[in-house]
């Protein structure tokens, strides 16, 4: 069996910057061991599986794997699935996903690049210890803890110099939990870095040892939990964001109703064929 492959640089201006994301073309889904064993494989942050949809609202079915968990919901991943599909059609200009956790989400394409619409999960106040603990900052440094029950924890400190010193305890965070989590439950929680930015409105870093991804470069679902707080807080639905990893990426961020609009280019790596079997 031969697959479609691509690998592209999501949220990135330039070769090696951004988010590496694979992207496979499969005409049906395979089975789930299959699809992960793929996605250990390209050993990326995550790797991007779409399937032609049968879905009148929708192009294609999407799903997200990292190299050991199916994940609920991955901006890069669609941005840079967007990129291949509309790059393969010059008069596409938009291209829906199905997901089984996140309804529908669009990638358009834009004069400057893409406009990834994710859903916009704003996150609730909430005491997190062991997340400020992992991150080894001083509690007294922490202007906020937040949380969403998808997964996601969020710790918002002073500016962007506490963000760029940080070195967390990763065995720490990935072994956290959501605060309402049974006795004995797996680990599962993104845990989300963020204050304002020196040159641009916002900055971040986001770390998911639980998900086998220490530090993910540039996070699209992180900004979907974060950007309501952000519009909130500056008092305004439109500011830029930098996700302050080695690699690094910058985005664009609109809050527009229940959806976050984030912008971003992509640049394509690699073009190929992966064989199966």
């Amino acid at each position: 069996m031969r697959i479609s492959f691509f690998q592209v640089d999501a949220f990135a201006s330039a070769l090696f910057g951004g988010n590496p994301a694979a992207v496979m073309l499969l005409d049906a889904w395979l089975d789930d061991a299959t699809l992960q064993a793929i996605a250990a494989e390209n050993n990326l942050s995550e790797t991007a599986f779409l399937v032609p949809s049968g879905d009148d609202g929708a192009d294609y079915d999407l799903r997200w794997f990292t190299p050991t968990v199916e994940v609920m919901l991955c901006g890069h991943a669609t941005l840079a699935s967007g990129h291949v599909l509309l790059s393969r059609d010059p008069a596409l200009d938009q291209v829906g996903f199905r997901t089984r956790h996140a309804g529908i989400l669009t990638v358009t394409r834009g004069a400057g690049g893409y406009a990834l619409a994710l859903p916009a999960w704003a996150p609730a106040p909430r005491a997190l210890p062991n997340m400020v603990a992992g991150l080894g900052v001083d509690p007294a440094s922490v202007q906020a803890t937040l949380w969403h029950p998808r997964g996601y924890g969020v710790v918002v400190l002073d500016g962007e110099a506490a963000i760029l010193a940080l070195r967390p305890d990763l065995r720490a965070l990935g072994g956290l939990v959501g605060p309402d989590a049974a006795p004995g439950a797996e680990p599962d929680v993104l845990t989300i870095v963020t204050a304002p930015g020196d040159a641009t409105d916002v900055v971040s870093r986001v770390f998911a040892p639980g998900a086998g991804i220490d530090e993910d470069p540039v996070t699209g679902s992180a900004h979907a939990v974060i950007a309501p707080y952000w519009a909130d807080r500056l008092h305004r639905d439109t500011f830029t964001a930098r996700q302050a990893s080695a690699r690094g990426g910058h985005l664009s961020c609109r809050v527009s109703g229940d959806r976050v609009i984030l912008g971003g280019g992509c640049v394509a790596v690699i073009e190929g064929v992966f064989v199966l079997g």
